[in-house]
Formats: C-alpha cells, sequence, structure tokens
C-alpha cells in the first residue's frame, strides 16, 4: 500500500497587471464596488503573443519539478487541468509533455474548471495508491483575460478573473500516515447553466452559427455566472466536503492547520473561515492578487503559502473548491 505525497510545487503569473482602477476605464465600476463584493484589487492578464494556458503550465511546471529534486523524465503521467486550453483540441496536456520534452507517457486533460486542481489532484492520488505511477505531474492553469466581455455588460463576470498558472508533483510516499489522506468529490449537473459559457459548443450553437449569424448582442460565447445563486451554494458545498473529508478521518476543525479554498470570492472564503472557526493564519487566501483564476487558483495559493513557510511537516492541510457544473470537492493532507 502506498500514499501520494506533493514533493514539488510551482507557480507562475503574467507580469501585466490589472487594477480595479484600470478596469473602470473600460467599464462602469470601481474599486470600492469591485472589492466589497469580491475582496479582488488587482490581477493578472496574458499579453498577447506572449503567454498562453499551455506556456504558464510549463514554467509553473519546470519550477515544481526542479523543487521536487527530480528529473523530467521521472514523470510517469500528466494532469492537466483548464478551461481555457490553447486550441479547441488536442488538450494541453499533450503539449507540456511536448514542450517539457518528457517521453511518451500519458496525459490526461481535466475539465472541471474550478474544481479542476482538486480532481487533478484525486486522479492522480488514485494512480499511485494503486501502483501504476509513481510521480504524477498536476497543473492548474488559465487565460481568461482574452474571452471575457470587457464592457459594463460584462462587468459582473469580468471583474472577477485573472490568469495564471500552477503545478504539482505528486509521489509515492510510503509511509501511509503521511501525504494525501483522501479526496472527496461530487457533482450537481442541474445546476449546469448556472455558471458556464455555452458557446461554441457542437451541441447547439458552433463557430458556424455564430459567424452566420453575425449578431452583435450575441452573449453566448462569454461566460454566464448567476452571482448570488452560485453563492448560496458555495458555501454550503464548501463546508460539506471539508467537513466530509475531516470525519472520514477522525479530525475536526480545530485540527486544521491550513485551509486552502478555491479563490473564488473572498467573501465565500472569510464566510467558511468564521463558520469552521479559524483565524486568519489557518486560511490562505489571496484573491485580492489575482483575482480567480479557476483551475490555477489553488495551486498558485498553495505554492505561495508553503513558500512563505505557513506550510509545514506534519501539518493538516486541506484544499477544497467549488465551481461551475456544479462540481466540488475536496483533499485532505498530511504534509
Amino acid at each position: 500500500m502506498y500514499n501520494s505525497k506533493i514533493i514539488g510545487l510551482g507557480h507562475y503569473v503574467p507580469e501585466n497587471v490589472v487594477t480595479n482602477d484600470d478596469l473602470s476605464k473600460l467599464m462602469e465600476t470601481n474599486d470600492e464596488w469591485i472589492q466589497e463584493r469580491t475582496g479582488i484589487k488587482e490581477r493578472r492578464h496574458v499579453v498577447k503573443g506572449e503567454d498562453t494556458t499551455t506556456t504558464m503550465g510549463v514554467k509553473a511546471a519546470k519550477i515544481a519539478i526542479e523543487r521536487a529534486g527530480i528529473d523530467k523524465d521521472d514523470i510517469d503521467f500528466i494532469v492537466f487541468a483548464t478551461l481555457s486550453p490553447d486550441y479547441y483540441f488536442p488538450g494541453p496536456g499533450v503539449l507540456v509533455q511536448r514542450d517539457l520534452g518528457i517521453k511518451t507517457v500519458g496525459a490526461l486533460d481535466v475539465r472541471n474548471q474550478c474544481s479542476g486542481f482538486v480532481y487533478g489532484i484525486s486522479v492522480a492520488d488514485q494512480y499511485i495508491k494503486s501502483g501504476m505511477y509513481k510521480n504524477v505531474l498536476v497543473i492548474g492553469s488559465e487565460v481568461h483575460s482574452t474571452g471575457l466581455d470587457m464592457t459594463t455588460r460584462g462587468r459582473g463576470v469580468s471583474v472577477i478573473f485573472g490568469d495564471g498558472a500552477g503545478a504539482a508533483v505528486v509521489s509515492r510516499e510510503e509511509d501511509t500516515t503521511k501525504g494525501i489522506l483522501s479526496t472527496h468529490l461530487h457533482s450537481e449537473g442541474q445546476h449546469a447553466e448556472e455558471l458556464s459559457l455555452i458557446a461554441p459548443g457542437m451541441g447547439k450553437r458552433w463557430v458556424t452559427d455564430i459567424i452566420e449569424e453575425n449578431d452583435p448582442n450575441d452573449e453566448s460565447y462569454y461566460p454566464y455566472m448567476n452571482g448570488q445563486f452560485v453563492f448560496k451554494n458555495a458555501v454550503v458545498r464548501f463546508s460539506e466536503v471539508i467537513m466530509e473529508g475531516l470525519q472520514m478521518n477522525g479530525l475536526s476543525p480545530s485540527d486544521i492547520n491550513m485551509l486552502v479554498p478555491h479563490q473564488a470570492n473572498l467573501r465565500i472564503s472569510q464566510f467558511v473561515q468564521k463558520k469552521f472557526g479559524l483565524s486568519n493564519d489557518q486560511v490562505y487566501n489571496n484573491i485580492m492578487n489575482y483575482g480567480n483564476t479557476t483551475a490555477a487558483s489553488i495551486p498558485i495559493a498553495l505554492t505561495e503559502a508553503w513558500e512563505k513557510g505557513k506550510i509545514n511537516s506534519g501539518d493538516l492541510v486541506v484544499l477544497a473548491a467549488f465551481g461551475s457544473g456544479f462540481t466540488w470537492g475536496s483533499v485532505i493532507i498530511k504534509w
């Protein structure tokens, strides 16, 4: 029997900082309005031609592999989580394999949006526990900025999202009291359209339809979010899935040394923190600096928390996410 353990972390964000004041020049909004509703002060946007979802993922992965103290050819499998791939197909997993010059290992793309990294970690964990692989590279990377409606019409969504990437090397751990203790995954597809991007899609409206109609008022290819509905569901599901993981391992909220929630909205994180009675030192948030980077948010935050010495050997670390789908999940880790 094996456990899996995160042995290397890395993240990358574009240098281009976009503040709330910058957005106020593009749409009817202001710094106070954005911070009050989301907690976000600034985010990063790629410069077209300089960064893509794949290239950012590669940069984060190189850091994670180096910190893991292994060679790139020790990687047995790649899991890439994103909602914003470079191409409609193929997915970025194979592009990372090519760009890193890794041998012909398998590459899997995960499309679970905000929960993507948690789902990816769960996949890596199970592959390693089964004995199939020893070192799995898990990446979460997103480019939102090039697909947002940067007008007043789209401000409810566009002010929230940013670009960035994070990566983790998950490896075999023979001491089953350490590493990833358990993962917990859920979905509720009846609410799929409440946080979604409908077009282009093969089922209803493909690119040819959009071009033929040429409707300037068509909003189907911009992200849609029923904000209040998403918030109400998020705070419930975050709490449920964190408790599910703790209870399975005979733990309680007071045992948590570090909770790293998906950075969807600072108000959601604060609600969960208060519910579990956690101090500011027990929860890591960085949405104020990066916005919501969906699949990249947890690995970016986890990496930063570790870099700052907020996560140490023996700590109980909890990852939790909720997002489009709806999908949600948690990871319980003995660091």
